[in-house]
């Protein structure tokens, strides 16, 4: 069957350049549209997968930067030309408006080309040289230079609710490929016809850049069993993975008992806390209800920087703010969600917070299905810092205000607080001696702070961290947005009085 954009998956695995039938397939459960067949992966399709992806490596990981970032072009132009076919796949699968699939494609293949400029850039290899000095006393100095290498073959895990920007040929694919080092994709199940046509549109690119097939291999489907192979494989050295902390520590300890323990980059949970300050709030607690009820509600709270919770000092302005909160939520509509799966646990996670003590639930939406409509309760401060479950992550459009007693209760519950992707303060001038003291405290619980916003919608630039403390990431060093995360599948290497033609210096 042919869809109106003229894409018609075959359910294929893409390894090494062939594209693989599977002896199991499952089928896909779109939103609305028609449901494809796919192949169900399996340990050898990852094994096939990891050998091609060494073997490209031997020329992959010693490409020019040129000829990888003409790679990264090619493959952004690729997906740019089948863009309606994307956006058609894409929000069938989904059920995510077609406007955010035609922004997420632009931010795609935007970080593909951002990675080809910064890699033509070099200075991401941090090139260092000590010169010899072969006088000095007691012992002459030998030459020395450094410079960053590709680590080898990396392991992608498909994120559900980006199924362009986290997926496929999203961040992690992009940054690994722009540092030299093939890559292996295990698809995810949520949207396999749209991971099937941006292998298409990267597989097109290897032939046009003559390029070692091995250098991308998609594998579709599959159990535990799958995943457990490709982050234990002996020939993956890294692993990119965006999605459930449970999944996620799963596949970190897989990587960590490996004989040879690699780096697990997961991204895995996070409710983004939003702070507003006393001044700020008594002027402006309705236009600031109304954005954050807009940012919670967003893609029906399927991102990861989703604001779920929010920490007010109780009084007259914090009344004003639920008030508008609560109108604001009760006129938005009910959303579809990525899956059955997610809409399920949604619906699950809302009843168990609601049920805890000392929640008062404001808003309670009718939802059902796949969809999910906004939740909003409160609860107090003393009994959020009793009860270290209602700080975990229900993802979807559910928000809890937490009532501080005073400012200095405020910062009591960020100093509790667990690692974070963000976390956000509104202030005016009147609140920055509490900013001040705000800030130490929340640098050290979030990889990126926000001022008078809201950390909805990630810039995908140089100075962005996406990323923090565990659990909102496995690697607080590390960012899964931005040219920095690049360094994740880079490692130094120091050449000593080797010849200056054998270095590949850039």
């Amino acid at each position: 069957m042919t869809d109106d954009a003229g894409f018609a998956p075959h359910g294929k695995h893409l390894i090494a350049g062939e594209w693989v039938a599977g002896e199991k397939t499952f089928r896909s459960e779109p939103a609305h549209g028609a449901a494809h067949d796919f192949g169900v992966g399996t340990p050898a399709l990852v094994d096939r997968a990891c050998q091609a992806a060494e073997e490209a490596f031997w020329s992959y990981g010693y490409s020019t930067r040129e000829d990888r970032a003409a790679f990264l072009e090619a493959i952004a132009e690729e997906i740019d030309a089948r863009g309606d076919a994307v956006t058609q796949i894409g929000t069938s699968e989904t059920g995510l408006p077609e406007g955010r699939l035609v922004g997420e494609r632009g931010r795609t293949v935007g970080q593909l080309r951002l990675f080809a400029s910064h890699i033509r850039d070099g200075a991401y290899l941090d090139l260092r040289h000590d010169a010899p000095l072969p006088d000095r006393q007691p012992a002459p100095r030998p030459d020395l230079r450094m410079v960053q290498r590709p680590i080898g073959p990396v392991a992608v895990f498909g994120a559900s609710n980006f199924p362009l920007a986290f997926s496929t040929a999203g961040g992690d694919t992009a940054a690994a490929l722009a540092a030299g080092c093939p890559v292996v994709v295990k698809g995810h199940s949520a949207h396999p016809g749209t991971g099937e046509i941006i292998a298409e549109a990267i597989h097109a690119a290897i032939k046009r850049c003559d390029i070692h097939p091995g250098v991308f291999s998609l594998i579709q489907g599959g159990r535990r069993d799958v995943g457990t192979a490709l982050v234990q494989h002996p020939l993956i050295n890294a692993v990119g993975f965006t999605g459930s902390l449970a999944g996620g520590r799963a596949l970190f300890d897989l990587c960590a008992a490996r004989p040879n323990p690699i780096p697990f980059f997961g991204e895995l949970g996070s409710v983004n806390p939003v702070f507003l300050f006393p001044s700020v709030l008594a002027d402006k607690a309705e236009s600031i209800a109304e954005a954050w009820a807009g940012s919670l509600t967003m893609g029906a709270g399927q991102f990861c920087t989703n604001p779920g919770i929010v920490v007010v000092q109780a009084g007259s302005a914090a009344d004003r703010f639920l008030v508008a909160a609560t109108k604001a939520l009760k006129a938005g509509s009910a959303q579809t969600m990525l899956t059955d799966g997610i809409a399920e646990a949604f619906q699950s996670g809302k009843d168990q917070i609601a049920s805890m003590d000392g929640v008062t639930q404001m808003v309670s939406s009718a939802s059902e299905g796949r969809t999910a409509a906004a939740q909003l309760l409160t609860v107090k401060g003393p009994d959020f810092l009793a009860n270290p479950a209602l700080a975990e992550e229900v993802f979807g459009p559910l928000g809890l205000v937490v009532l501080a007693d005073s400012a200095d209760d405020m910062l009591a519950i960020a100093k509790n607080l667990k690692g974070q992707l963000t976390v956000t303060a509104h202030f005016d001038d009147a609140d920055h001696d509490l900013l001040a003291k705000l800030v130490p405290i929340i640098e050290r619980k979030a990889g990126r702070l926000v001022g008078n916003g809201f950390p909805t919608g990630v810039e995908v630039a140089d100075a962005m961290v996406h990323g923090g403390p565990y659990p909102a990431s496995t690697n607080f060093g590390a960012t899964s947005v931005g040219t920095l995360s690049i360094r994740r599948f880079l490692r130094p290497v120091c050449y000593q009085d080797l010849p200056e033609d054998l270095l590949p210096l850039g």
